[in-house]
């Protein structure tokens, strides 16, 4: 087969960045967990050996500010299976960790940008 052939070529729906995805593998879901009210001096290591208890953590991410560089004080907690982190999230919710209860639910998705409405940044900034 030439190689323009290929490039046109029908994808098969179950195909991700050029590698085959099972059809058990395509129906798993991450699920992503928001968690808050997180002491500045958490971890990810910490977040992360959490909730390895409940199963597989697939990233850990804890959200800094963007001028001042430290913790804002929640994290985003992605596990592979959907079980396993609706059972994370009723065990762990209201645990104290570094003396701080943490509170925890499934991220929602972020909500697209109203263009219509000036929701932006920019007004906080001071414009020379």
């Amino acid at each position: 087969m030439d190689s323009a052939k290929r490039r046109y070529q029908r994808r098969s729906p179950l195909r991700f960045c050029g590698q085959k995805v099972t059809e058990s593998s395509a129906e798993k879901t991450v699920i992503n967990i928001f968690v808050r009210n997180l002491d500045p001096t958490t971890t990810e290591a910490q977040l992360k050996d959490l909730f390895q208890a409940y199963g597989s953590v697939q990233t850990v991410t804890i959200v800094t500010d963007r001028d001042t560089a430290g913790p804002r004080g929640f994290a985003f907690v992605e596990m592979t299976d959907a079980a396993e982190a609706k059972a994370a999230i009723e065990s762990l919710n209201g645990f104290r960790l570094n003396d701080r209860p943490m509170r925890l639910n499934e991220a929602r998705e972020k909500t697209p940008h109203d263009a219509a409405r000036d929701s932006s940044r920019e007004h906080r900034r001071h414009k020379i």
